[in-house]
């Protein structure tokens, strides 16, 4: 593997009054089917180190590969850091631990998931066996206490990232579950299917709390009488966990309000496979199947102070805990996302 650079097209002067910007490629020399980005502890933190300009933590790439390899790199240098081998089949999907811990979770079409520890030189953790097809999506929760994962059949599964036991297996889609999300304070579980539904859940309890069913939009397109148009092909949460983003196979890529179930923006895209909010807010990136990357203006939203105690509540308090409290009925099904 080689990385190239190439510096920008302005003089030497530009280049550095701009930070000397270059573009670069890693040359991974396989297909590459998944990504992830995670930031290095700075240097002194523990672990493995790396001398990263000014101290501060380097930026870390981990690269799923059609082989079944997946190579972690750093970024800025274009250093190859790892090569973690164990899968047999294309890695589909990757997700680091959203703590800084290192802990990376892999998703392949071998039908496993692994975890592995990158601040012990990448030691494989565990293999977790459970799916019968193709592994497409993983998902961590950003409190690290849950895995869930999605394959080629109706169910998904939530796993302790703790344990690395199963938790539970999510049923209710008609058909194979092809991505899932967890909401930022980790109190919802969103699952996306070919069914064309999306379910909402508690998972925690295991409940459905909502479906989001993808109606054609028959004024806007023809589908020519087609079965599949509304297949689903990803789903994610907004940073501040008010609204969803989904891709389908009827050529739109829809914007959900999850107080009012249905959604509020609309916009034409062809061979959508994959969506992704900007952390911040405010931008939407959607992935073809053509090799374009697209952005997308999303509906910005101030969060009610309500909802902020809630997200502020739920990022330390299980659903069990919350029922236990000495409160009322009615603000207990506001912090389980029962009402909104």
């Amino acid at each position: 593997c080689k990385t190239s650079e190439r510096k920008s097209r302005g003089g030497k002067g530009e280049a550095r009054s701009r930070g000397a910007a270059k573009e670069k490629t890693l040359e991974c020399g396989q297909i590459v089917w998944g990504l992830a980005f995670s930031a290095w502890p700075a240097a002194g933190a523990g672990g493995t180190e790396l001398a990263c300009a000014g101290g501060l933590p380097c930026l870390v790439l981990a690269t799923g590969l059609n082989d079944g390899q997946i190579k972690v790199w750093e970024v800025q240098t274009g250093h190859l850091l790892f090569s973690l081998l164990g899968h047999r089949d294309v890695v589909r999907d990757l997700s680091f631990a959203p703590n800084g811990s290192l802990i990376l979770v892999s998703a392949s079409r071998d039908k496993t998931l692994r975890v592995w520890d990158l601040s012990r030189d990448g030691r494989q953790v565990q293999v977790l066996s459970g799916h019968v097809q193709w592994v497409y999506c993983c998902s961590i929760s950003p409190d690290c206490s849950m895995l869930c994962s999605v394959a080629g059949e109706k169910s998904a599964l939530l796993w302790s990232m703790r344990s690395y036991t199963l938790i539970r297996r999510l049923e209710g889609h008609q058909s194979s579950v092809v991505s899932c999300d967890f909401s930022p304070d980790s109190a919802l579980l969103v699952t996306a299917s070919y069914d064309a539904c999306v379910i909402m859940w508690d998972p925690y309890t295991g409940e459905q709390l909502r479906t989001l069913r993808h109606v054609p939009l028959h004024s806007a397109l023809d589908y020519s009488g087609e079965v599949h148009t509304s297949s689903l092909r990803s789903v994610c949460f907004s940073p501040e966990g008010l609204y969803l983003a989904t891709v389908a196979d009827d050529r739109l890529l829809r914007i959900w309000a999850l107080e009012l179930r249905s959604p509020v923006a609309f916009a034409p895209m062809t061979n959508g496979l994959c969506c992704m909010y900007f952390p911040h807010g405010g931008f939407i990136a959607t992935g073809t199947r053509d090799g374009h990357v697209q952005f997308w203006t999303a509906p910005r939203v101030l969060s009610s102070l309500k909802h902020l105690c809630r997200k502020a509540l739920r990022t330390f308090l299980t659903t069990y805990q919350v029922l236990a409290l000495p409160i009322p009925r009615k603000l207990k099904e506001f912090l389980t996302y029962r009402t909104f």
